[in-house]
């Protein structure tokens, strides 16, 4: 019955996406007018539903008068019911064109839409990000966004992740509060109230899964309170953190490559219009296949001093840093085993020398930097103990994530990635925030 019903919905009109397979035939489409022209007797409608765009052709002598009369009231962004004949139309970006054979307005929008043809700057658009949206840009950027997410849930499952839900409040972050949103929660009677954070990572939750589940991943909001104004942050992004039961450092590492090849292939394969629409080179992106590029922090220090980086031996890299590194490769790099010093206290130390960790980052290739920052987790409870004193943190915050280490504890390794950052490399975009429908940043909160 609910099949049903579905069916009669989706038959009720058809699709711009659609209309291929009903060349020849009349069909109805529900949608909005993002453009018009008119010569007095023709009338071309540049019309949109979301799954595409076709231009719709109206003759004055074929469409009835009170029809016509109702498209010399048409504005933009008027909201419109359309007939008409589907043929193929080679100069057309869709392919195809409709003669027009009836018009209906749903709603007439009001006189002076706010984004004109003109250029706008940035904090204009962003003032009306909910109308900027509509724009073919911004369209192709979200269904861009739509098939990394899609693509990263089919890979998992295909290869026994099970999605886990964590918490988006905690009492606790994974590497201390100092950049996390504070807020009281509720306050026992007679008690002031506790502290919340709203959460920076999944992770510690996602160890506790994986001891039940083997192989888990989530996928939500989290926050960053850090005051940063780069091209490359948001406080408020997408991320997905996935963790693996007896996984060690190169396996996780086989486990990000194939995920990121998967969802560059997706978006090559499902995606070729809206990167058409956002007019990017898709040359770099056809070569991100594997093998990946391996560099140690050390040689990568090596390489950016040689550059001309003034970098020290144990810094963290910056981003100007990783921007210099990943322009030198034509590929993705992975970056290993970083001073324990700038990193956080679950790392497991590199055996081979403890003043480094099992952890990479991998940079995205075109200068796009950091798309992913994974470890080796430490799975002893004594010497997990000992780094949180190493990092001043308080050990009662963590007793439960401790008791992953007294109760059957294994080798097991984890990583996350930032969504914005991969739709922006894969889109070819220069900033974040039109990678996310209302960014959220330190200068910005609305709309």
């Amino acid at each position: 019955m609910i099949n049903s019903l579905l069916a009669m919905t989706k038959n009720m009109h058809t699709t711009v996406s659609d209309i291929r397979g009903h060349v020849g035939e009349e069909v109805e489409l529900k949608g909005w007018c993002y453009n018009f022209r008119s010569s007095g007797k023709i009338f071309f409608l540049q019309f949109r539903d979301g799954s595409g765009t076709v231009q719709v052709v109206y003759s004055k002598a074929e469409l009835p008068p009170d029809q016509w009369d109702l498209l010399d009231q048409l504005r933009l962004e008027s909201s419109v019911i359309v007939s008409g004949v589907v043929k193929a139309e080679p100069r057309s970006p869709s392919g195809f064109e409709l003669t027009g054979t009836f018009f209906q307005p749903v709603q007439i929008a009001e006189e002076g839409y706010p984004i004109g043809k003109k250029e706008h700057g940035p904090d204009f658009l962003l003032d009306h990000r909910h109308l900027w949206l509509r724009a073919e840009s911004q369209w192709a950027v979200m269904r861009v966004r739509d098939r990394i997410i899609t693509s990263t849930f089919e890979w998992f499952h295909e290869n026994s992740f099970v999605k886990f839900d964590t918490p988006i409040l905690t009492p606790t972050s994974c590497e201390g509060t100092t950049d996390l949103f504070e807020m009281d929660y509720f306050a026992e009677e007679g008690q002031a109230a506790s502290k919340a954070y709203l959460a920076q990572s999944g992770q510690l939750y996602l160890e506790a899964g994986i001891m039940s589940l083997g192989r888990a991943f989530d996928f939500g909001p989290v926050f960053r309170a850090e005051k940063s104004k780069t091209r490359r942050h948001l406080t408020e992004f997408w991320m997905m953190d996935a963790e693996a039961a007896f996984v060690e450092h190169e396996g996780n590492m086989a486990i990000q490559e194939a995920l990121i090849c998967r969802i560059v292939e997706d978006v090559l394969k499902h995606c070729q219009a809206e990167l058409k629409v956002l007019g990017r080179d898709t040359a770099p992106l056809q070569k991100v296949k594997a093998p990946f590029v391996h560099l140690t922090h050390k040689d990568a220090i090596v390489k950016l001093r040689e550059l001309g980086s003034d970098i020290g031996e144990m810094d963290d890299l910056g981003a100007d840093d990783e921007t210099l590194l990943t322009q030198q490769y034509d590929k993705p790099i992975f970056l290993e085993r970083y001073p324990a010093v700038v990193k956080a206290f679950y790392m497991k130390r590199d055996p081979q020398d403890e003043t480094r960790v099992l952890n990479n980052d991998l940079l995205a290739s075109e200068g796009y930097g950091e798309i992913i920052g994974g470890s080796q987790r430490e799975d002893d409870y004594e010497t997990l103990m000992k780094r949180i004193a190493e990092h001043n943190l308080d050990p009662k915050p963590f007793d439960w994530y401790l008791d992953l280490r007294r109760y059957g504890s294994v080798p097991h390794s984890g990583f996350g990635y930032g969504l914005e950052r991969i739709v922006a490399w894969t889109c070819g975009l220069h900033h974040v925030r039109e990678t996310i429908p209302f960014p959220r940043m330190v200068n910005r909160i609305t709309p």
